[in-house]
């Protein structure tokens, strides 16, 4: 069996990232290990759908699970995960800003145009 292209690879790890729980779960995470319970109180969803997403993150090995007594805390499996968080943030904010720049001249080329919106 061949090895996996660097590319498939990594359209594979953005793909596991691909799911609005999974990457609130990694934000939240960026604060320190948390247990199920407060990530559950946080995040507005089944506690199957989180159980299921955090399973997810585990299996890719981008999250690890502690049990501490009855209690499983979750937290990064390391600093590179939270760099990633900062710099999608960064990312999308240079997007928006770019994006309200573009709606701004096309507002001033043509007000008329743009005011229902």
């Amino acid at each position: 069996m061949g090895r996996v292209p660097l590319y498939q690879a990594k359209a594979e790890f953005f793909r596991m990232l691909g799911h609005p729980v999974r990457i609130r779960v990694l934000e939240l995470l960026q604060d320190g290990p948390m247990p199920v319970r407060d990530l559950l109180a946080m995040i507005d969803v089944e506690a199957s759908n989180l159980s299921q997403q955090l399973a997810v993150l585990r299996r890719s090995g981008i999250v690890t699970a502690t049990r501490e007594g009855p209690t499983v805390m979750y937290a990064l499996a390391g600093g590179d995960v939270a760099d990633l968080m900062r710099a999608a943030r960064r990312i999308l904010t240079e997007m928006a800003a770019g994006q309200a720049g573009l709606l701004a001249q096309l507002r001033e080329a043509d007000p008329s145009s743009l005011r229902a919106q």
